[in-house]
């Protein structure tokens, strides 16, 4: 039974995962864009639930969504009420008995799995290979549990447990907590159900106590995060937990009976667990709005610790310095540098990440480009601010400047993330790898970017008119390296090298973005070389004027 619980577990987290790294951006493009209406946010929820095969992790989605405010509380809440009600309908499809399309999930699974190319499908034969392995682990529960019907303690305990309903809920509560999973803890009652071992009225109380350790999972995992992002897993724990506590104190008074809901008890669990998140939604849902401020407000009694990956900082922009444009010009200058650490971290992991592609890497990556924007958009509100003041014609002139070397930031970042990271997309998509000297080019000519970007950086805050010359220079040097590396990729090009061949167009993409990335950073300079009176205005040549005919 212990094997067979852990295959469960395993076979949940490979259908998740396949999920995930098939279809997890567009779940949360999509989530983005279509939360605006309860009925669409509570279908999204229910979607995200049947494809990931779990609640818990539609809830730690939505409060990572919420926290950096892309979803509203309200809506974030109503998702995850979705969420449990399509996970309840997972565990309902799984009770069927599938046992046919145990080897047919198996021969796709595999098939796609090892002959397509394509990531989607790739992940997506993993994800049948895990709902084969399911199947296969609630067979083999079915069988486990076959014996224990001889027990000669069993009844004893099922009559303990029958007349202790607190200790019922409880012990279904603590299991399914160390299990992470209501849908792996409900197979499992039902499992023992459907062998005779749990009768419908004490699987009933059990059901509850399975929805109490589940709503507690995520408000766990998230116990160290920042209220906002703590918000909804305790709006879950609210109403899911409130509701089952109530319910329970329910069938203590009128021990109902619960035939209608299955004419056996491993249905009458299945169907109970169903009919709870559906009650519990329709109940809920115009409270919705009303339980995320209480949540929120509790959130905010215990702070915890801002994640890792979204620290909070404090901003330099202070607006009492508006009157001080020599002071406000400095702090918006602080902010820029802070925009050029970002930078730079984003543009040294880049690489990484073609090597060896996470989504929570290229999360990452997405949610510095934001801080990015973020300050960007700051820094030139502060900015226009400033120019309402008295300044002198130089103070103007450096705050135009500021303002354009934070646009050059913002668009390196996107450049980053809308480009260099859809060409790691599409390599893992057509599952192809760099030739090793083509590796080595691309290494080089990152690292020239990396050592001219930091460069630039120092002449932001310096203003030396030798650092802007180097800047130009470097600028320079990395034109001609990127034509020798454009040479070398199109001789190996000539002698038909199949890797080569198959990365051509990402190999030279990658080139070209990154040479843009350092041409938007190296344009740092051009300010500082104007002020020394060593730019030209244009590097056309004008022609010479044709002597007029007589």
């Amino acid at each position: 039974m212990a094997g067979a619980i852990a295959m469960l577990l395993w076979a949940t987290r490979l259908v998740r995962t396949g999920v995930e790294r098939a279809y997890g951006r567009q779940m949360r493009s999509s989530l983005r864009r279509r939360v605006g209406h309860p009925f669409a946010a509570m279908l999204f929820g229910i979607v995200m639930a049947i494809g990931l095969q779990s609640s818990t992790a539609v809830t730690l989605l939505i409060s990572s969504f919420t926290g950096m405010g892309l979803v509203s509380g309200t809506a974030g809440v109503i998702i995850v009420r979705g969420g449990e009600l399509g996970s309840a309908i997972v565990a309902k499809i799984l009770n069927y008995d599938l046992t046919l399309l145990i080897p047919v999930l198996i021969l796709i699974g595999t098939g796609m799995y090892l002959r397509t190319d394509r990531r989607p499908w790739h992940e997506l034969g993993r994800s049948l290979i895990g709902i084969a392995m399911i199947l296969i682990s609630l067979e083999m529960l079915s069988t486990a549990a076959g014996p224990l019907r001889e027990s000669q303690s069993l009844p004893a305990i099922l009559n303990f447990l029958s007349d202790d309903l607190i200790s019922s809920f409880l012990i279904a509560a603590v299991v399914t907590y160390l299990l992470h999973s209501s849908v792996a803890a409900i197979l499992l009652l039902a499992a023992l159900a459907s062998q005779g071992l749990l009768p419908g009225e004490l699987g009933a109380v059990m059901v509850l106590g399975v929805n109490l350790g589940s709503s507690l999972i995520a408000p766990i995992l998230t116990r160290s995060a920042g209220p906002a992002y703590r918000a909804v897993p305790l709006a879950n724990l609210l109403m899911r937990g409130l509701g089952s506590v109530l319910l329970l104190a329910a069938i203590g008074l009128i021990r109902p009976d619960v035939e209608f809901l299955g004419a056996s008890p491993d249905q009458q669990i299945i169907n109970g667990h169903i009919a709870f998140n559906l009650l519990i939604l329709l109940v809920g849902l115009p409270f919705s709005g009303l339980t995320w401020r209480i949540s929120r407000r509790l959130a905010d009694l215990s702070p915890g610790q801002p994640p890792a990956s979204i620290p909070q900082e404090i901003s330099a922009l202070d607006p009492e310095a508006l009157d001080r444009p020599e002071q406000a010009l400095a702090n918006a200058t602080r902010e820029a540098v802070r925009m050029c650490e970002t930078i730079d971290s984003m543009l040294s992991r880049i690489m990484d990440i073609y090597e060896d592609p996470t989504n929570e890497a290229i999360d990452e990556l997405t949610q510095q480009d934001d801080r990015v924007d973020k300050r960007q958009n700051a820094i030139k509100l502060y900015l226009a601010q400033i120019t309402e003041k008295a300044m002198t014609v130089e103070q103007a002139h450096q705050c135009q400047n500021l303002l354009e070397v934070c646009i050059k930031l913002e668009q390196a970042g996107d450049v980053i993330v809308r480009n260099l990271i859809p060409h790691v997309q599409k390599k893992l998509e057509r599952q192809v790898e760099f030739t090793e000297e083509g590796w080595s080019e691309l290494l080089d000519f990152h690292n020239a970017v990396m050592r001219n970007a930091r460069l630039s950086f120092n002449l932001l805050i310096n203003g030396d008119a030798e650092t802007a010359h180097r800047v130009i220079a470097a600028k320079d040097r990395l034109r001609e390296l990127e034509r020798e590396t454009r040479q070398r990729h199109f001789n190996r090009l000539r002698q038909q090298t199949e890797e080569s061949i198959e990365t051509s167009s990402i190999h030279l993409d990658t080139v070209r973005d990154l040479k843009q990335i350092n041409g938007l950073l190296a344009a740092i300079a051009y300010p500082v070389l104007e002020e020394e009176g060593l730019l030209r205005g244009s590097r056309l040549i004008k022609p010479a004027k044709k002597p007029k005919s007589a």
